[in-house]
């Protein structure tokens, strides 16, 4: 298949090295020297060469403030039966963008960041499938996906955003508070260490990925509810109510359990 990414930034290089090997990609990007370390793939820099390459699917992997003019700046350059498609960790906007472009698409969401995962091995990594994608846009990430060992989830867009919020907006910002509360410490304990270590792998992200994923329509709720816990234990400290706590940790132990 001939696959035309757009944006070579972590994402957009990660799915051009994934993919090189068995499509026929090219990379586009404005920008010339982030194309500097780009192989086995063609390198796009105007829009006309989008047209002259004459893709089948188009894989969008600008950040998310940017993906939807970027699709309209290059759709006049694509063919009619090229299938779009995004990779963006929010789709609110994507449906109703898509349905108005009258063009077939597929939006995906690989659940990791190519800077923080172990690429080499991403069997514990999970990968959504939008569920009102084109039949052949579904079919093609999912064959994708699963050569890459991925976990795979079909959700509609909604349920894509709302399980986005919990199961990332939560850890985010639980540990951007760890982070904000930071002090030098010269003899550290071992949980103390460990959160250090996420702290500091979340913040080797873009900032425009955290961004994305905090600007969740659903984050604002699942942040409350962390205000909410936090506020329930500062009273049971406060008031060093034990067997308050005792009923607090049981509650947090069955959350937790398997």
């Amino acid at each position: 298949m001939k696959i035309c990414i757009l944006g070579a930034g972590k994402m957009g290089t990660w799915l051009t090295d994934a993919l090189c090997l068995e499509h026929d990609v090219a990379i586009y990007d404005v920008d010339k020297s982030r194309l500097k370390y780009v192989f086995n793939t063609e390198r796009l820099t105007t829009l006309n060469e989008i047209k002259e390459f004459d893709p089948e699917l188009v894989i969008n992997s600008v950040n998310l403030k940017c993906t939807i003019e970027v699709f309209e700046e290059v759709l006049p350059y694509l063919p009619q039966q090229c299938i779009l498609s995004d990779v963006a960790s929010v789709k609110t906007g994507f449906r109703e963008f898509y349905e108005k472009s009258n063009r077939r698409y597929v939006s995906t969401h690989p659940m990791f960041g190519p800077t923080f995962a172990n690429l080499k091995d991403l069997s514990e990594h999970h990968a959504i499938i939008i569920s009102e994608s084109d039949h052949m846009g579904k079919a093609f990430f999912k064959d994708f996906f699963q050569s890459l060992g991925l976990n795979i989830h079909q959700y509609s867009f909604d349920e894509h955003d709302e399980t986005i919020a919990y199961s990332l907006s939560i850890p985010f910002s639980s540990t951007l508070v760890f982070a904000a509360c930071m002090k030098k410490q010269e003899a550290p304990g071992t949980t103390f260490r460990k959160h250090m270590a996420i702290a500091k792998g979340l913040l080797s992200e873009d900032d425009y990925l955290l961004t994305e994923i905090l600007f969740n329509p659903y984050t604002t709720g699942q942040v409350e509810q962390i205000r909410k816990e936090l506020k329930e234990l500062l009273e049971l400290i406060n008031s060093r109510d034990s067997a308050g706590m005792q009923r607090y940790l049981t509650k947090v132990r069955q959350n937790v359990a398997e």
